[in-house]
């Protein structure tokens, strides 16, 4: 069996709204979705079978080790090893195994804690991740390294991409693990079911931040399997500005809650400013347009209509 496009960490996240995408553009039967229930990628053999039986021409690697800060603070060499493994056993194995491309996915917590917004590509080395999830952000980091690596000894065609502050359906809801979109979303929706009169958000909502809707990355996919053959990693946001508070009001006014909303300004901001720079994706002709009151519009949607099932936790 040969299959033209195989998609690791397909029922992750990023993976859920690429599927669909690539079934569409090149065709169900050439696309193949893959969990760690088909291949336990962190174990090189595995990694090697999974090559040797579906022949894939392109591997987009999406799989990894995820969680949100308190489980990366409590089980940081899991997220260390787990994706240090993941990241290494199948650039191995799909450089050596007769791959023609891999698109590997990263995150943009592995930039430095100090890095200057807009930050652009050129800074992931100029300093150390917020020390919280630097496990995780220091191994999956790695895939840049892995790419220009296996290019240099093996003319291994790779790409890394950096999506941004990704937003939209199947994001993980956990109460525990969510990032500040989603943990918004579910805050707002049981509030108004349960009629509450207030919502307390942490900080003062001056930080401010750039989202980018999952759906947007996900369409962007298919060009650089067709047309980008560098190491050089590229930012995938939407380069806009939001202020954490603006967000708050865009969330509210999407699920319907009618509280108030009132800022504990003993919990800290965190990072005042972070934008991703996309230059280097708009000179490609590239960009994620979906505006953001329209996404948060569609998350909010699928949110009430998959309440039940919309918590999981650490996925690979």
């Amino acid at each position: 069996m040969s299959i033209e496009i195989v998609v690791t960490g397909a029922t992750g996240f990023l993976g859920r709204h690429l599927v669909p995408i690539l079934s569409q553009r090149y065709g169900e039967d050439n696309v193949r979705g893959l969990s760690s229930r088909d291949y336990d990628l962190m174990d090189p053999t595995q990694a090697r079978r999974m090559i040797a039986e579906l022949r894939p021409r392109v591997l987009v690697h999406l799989a990894a080790y995820s969680g949100g800060i308190g489980a990366n603070r409590k089980f940081p060499a899991d997220f260390y090893y787990r994706n240090t493994m993941l990241t290494a056993t199948v650039f191995e194995a799909a450089a050596r195994g007769g791959v023609s491309k891999l698109v590997y996915t990263m995150g943009g917590c592995s930039y430095p804690a100090k890095a200057t917004s807009p930050i652009d590509e050129s800074q992931m080395w100029s300093g150390y991740p917020q020390p919280e999830s630097a496990g995780y952000s220091s191994a999956k980091k790695m895939g840049i390294v892995a790419s220009e690596s296996y290019r240099t000894q093996h003319g291994f065609n790779s790409v890394v991409l950096i999506p941004g502050n990704m937003y939209g359906e199947y994001d993980n809801f956990r109460e525990s693990e969510s990032h500040v979109v989603p943990a918004m979303i579910r805050r707002y929706y049981e509030a108004r079911l349960k009629n509450l009169p207030e919502v307390v958000m942490w900080g003062t909502g001056e930080p401010v931040r750039d989202f980018v809707y999952a759906r947007d990355v996900a369409a962007l996919i298919p060009h650089f399997i067709e047309h980008y053959d560098s190491s050089e990693p590229v930012n995938i946001s939407s380069g806009t500005t939001t202020p954490i508070r603006e967000l708050a009001e865009q969330i509210k006014a999407a699920t319907g809650y009618q509280g108030r909303i009132t800022w504990d300004t003993s919990k800290p901001n965190g990072q005042m400013i972070k934008i991703f720079d996309v230059k280097r994706l708009k000179g490609l002709g590239l960009a994620c347009d979906t505006p953001l009151s329209a996404g948060l519009r569609k998350t909010v949607d699928w949110f009430a209509g998959n309440y039940d099932g919309a918590t999981d936790g650490l996925r690979i």
